[in-house]
């Protein structure tokens, strides 16, 4: 059996989380006052953005290799992976490559549109992506069996969408604050937990074929 597909699955989860782990690395260090603007929102959008297409990609291979009895799961993850893909690119672009540069012009007041701050139009995107993300790993979670190592890829997506309330509670709580945001530190480790089980299982997978 052709492994191309757990093969593309394992690298692109294996991309996705390490990129996750250094986005939860810079958040700490500009939480601790150690990164300044603008190094601190150029490293925390990028390796944001760095997130999105290997996800993409394990996403659409895990779609792949599911049995068509479960299909419906797997596709519906996928159609809200992509709802995140659209929505944080959107925003995430806006950042890196408008608003960041013209903020060091001393342009801000022809950008103060874009500008991601809380519950401006960039922060509502960011919002609906990361609560797609959620959706994602919910339907993602039925796929999987209730024992094995697949229990464990089970446990791992339902982890990350029983989060998914505290992340839309940060993003539309009426007052932003640094303190609220520690409620979204479950996701710090639920996110990258499982795309690397995930990605775990697409090499596990692909060695049962051999």
């Amino acid at each position: 059996m052709d492994t191309t597909i757990h093969k593309i699955g394992f690298w692109a989860g294996m991309s996705a989380f390490t990129a996750n782990v250094l986005f939860v690395i810079v958040q700490v260090l500009q939480l601790l006052k150690i990164l300044d603007y603008p190094y601190d929102e150029i490293l925390i959008y990028g390796f944001s953005l760095c997130i999105v297409i290997p996800f993409l990609i394990e996403m659409l291979a895990f779609h792949h290799v599911t049995p068509f009895e479960k299909k419906f799961w797997s596709h519906a993850a996928l159609v809200f992976t992509i709802i995140y893909v659209v929505f944080v690119t959107a925003n995430y672009v806006v950042q890196l490559a408008t608003v960041i540069p013209m903020t060091l012009k001393g342009d801000v007041e022809q950008i103060e549109i874009l500008v991601q701050s809380p519950h401006s139009l960039f922060w509502d995107f960011d919002a609906i992506g990361y609560i797609s993300m959620g959706l994602a790993s919910l339907f993602a979670a039925f796929v999987f069996e209730k024992q094995g190592f697949q229990r464990w890829i089970r446990l791992s997506f339902f982890a990350n969408a029983l989060v998914t309330p505290l992340i839309a509670f940060v993003y539309f709580y009426p007052e932003f604050s640094e303190r609220l945001l520690l409620l979204a530190i479950p996701w710090t480790i639920t996110a990258p937990l499982m795309m690397l089980i995930l990605a775990l299982w697409f090499r596990k997978e692909k060695l049962a074929f051999k």
